[in-house]
Order: structure tokens, then C-alpha cells, then sequence
């Protein structure tokens, strides 16, 4: 089986992986870069944030409305909603919802250490942002947008097995996480098991039914794993 070519895969991880202000300017083609800082899984950053040094302090960011008590009932509500989403533009506003609550650490100190983290890492320093997303995990352990950044970088610098624990991670506090899943998918395309890469991608599938990274992969292994029907 012929793999796809590193920097594709690559692209196509941090994307999913709700990382592009985080990796954009170091792995992406400008056009790519301008177009994942911009959909709906983008998280803003400040002005001041975006031209800091990333080991100087960077500006908070601006307040955030807060979640309802009931997070599990919203995150049911809008999974639920992304299930019967009819058509893409639905689905995408619903991802931004999604997103929202995933992204909420509650702590105004895990979300200067994440702005650091996306300037260390978008001046290609994997191990600062490693750090500060480490930091950042200790204020809020559970927050799936740091676990899956942190999977993003360590993907960049080979970490396989890394960028796999943490997206296990990911999927054991949430196993609807479709961008997960979806990041689960391209890894194991990229290693050659393209069984677990077609589950993984239905897996997406059954989440989020219009989610077309995750249509290519179960379209491109189907008959690869299970052979044409007769």
C-alpha cells in the first residue's frame, strides 16, 4: 500500500487537531495556514498575544461568557444536534460550539500558557511548548483543547507513541471527540494499520456524518481492509 507523503498527513493532523493558530505559520503553506486560522475550530488570539515574544508575558485573553452549570447536558445537546446535522455549513457551526466548550479552562493562568505555547510553537520550539502546555495541564488537567494540541506537537517531532497516548487521553474523557478520532485515523494510515484507521474514521463518522476528511479515509480503506463485495 502506497503511503501518503508526510507533509500532507501532517497538514491534514494539526488541522484536525484544532492546532492551526498553534502550528500555521510552521507547517502550513500560507493559503493553508490562513484558511485553518479562520475555520471553525480556530481559537482567536490577541494582537498583543500574537507579536509577544513567546517567553515573554502574553496579553489574557478576552473574557469568556460562562458555561452552564449542566456541562455534560450542553455537550450531549450539541453532539446530539452534530449527529443530525443535515448539511456541512450546519455541522461546522455546530463544531464552533463545540469547540467553545471544549476550549474553556476557567483559569486566566492555563490560558497564558497556552498563547505562549502557540508562539513557542509557531517559532518551530516543540520542547518550550511542550513545557508550557505541561504547565498548563497541571492548572487544568482535563482540558481537551491542551491534550490535543500537546498530541499535535508531538506528532511534529515524531512522537508517535506520545501524540497517540495523548489522544487516548482525549477519547477517554470524551469519546465523541470527532477531531480526535479523526487525528487517531491519520496516524494510523500513516503507520500502515489500516484497519484501525478505518474504524477510527467510522468512529468520526458516526459522530459528525459530514466531516469529509473522515469520508476519504473510510472511501480510500474499504475495499483495502475488506475486500470488494462479490
Amino acid at each position: 500500500m502506497s503511503m501518503p507523503p508526510r507533509p500532507s498527513v501532517l497538514r491534514s493532523l494539526c488541522a484536525v487537531l484544532l492546532c492551526a493558530p498553534l502550528l500555521g505559520g510552521a507547517l502550513f503553506a500560507p493559503g493553508d495556514a490562513a484558511r485553518a486560522q479562520s475555520g471553525p475550530f480556530a481559537e482567536p488570539r490577541s494582537a498583543d498575544a500574537r507579536s509577544a515574544d513567546p517567553r515573554a508575558g502574553a496579553a489574557p485573553p478576552p473574557s469568556r461568557p460562562a458555561l452552564p452549570r449542566d456541562r455534560r447536558t450542553q455537550l450531549d445537546a450539541l453532539f446530539e444536534a452534530l449527529r443530525l446535522a443535515p448539511d456541512e455549513a450546519s455541522s461546522k457551526a455546530l463544531g464552533t460550539r463545540l469547540d467553545s466548550v471544549f476550549a474553556q479552562t476557567g483559569s486566566m493562568s492555563a490560558d497564558i500558557l497556552m498563547g505562549r505555547a502557540d508562539l513557542a510553537a509557531q517559532a518551530k520550539e516543540y520542547d518550550l511548548a511542550l513545557e508550557l502546555l505541561d504547565s498548563a495541564l497541571v492548572v487544568v488537567p482535563d482540558n481537551l483543547a491542551i491534550l490535543s494540541r500537546r498530541a499535535a506537537i508531538k506528532y511534529a517531532q515524531d512522537d508517535y507513541a506520545g501524540s497517540l497516548a495523548d489522544l487516548g487521553e482525549v477519547l477517554t474523557r470524551e469519546p465523541r471527540h470527532y477531531t480526535a478520532l479523526l487525528g487517531l485515523a491519520l496516524i494510523m494510515r500513516e503507520v500502515g494499520d489500516d484497519k484501525r484507521a478505518l474504524e477510527a474514521a467510522r468512529r468520526a463518522l458516526a459522530v459528525n456524518p459530514n466531516l469529509d476528511a473522515a469520508k476519504d479515509i473510510e472511501e480510500s480503506l474499504t475495499i483495502t481492509v475488506e475486500g470488494r463485495e462479490i
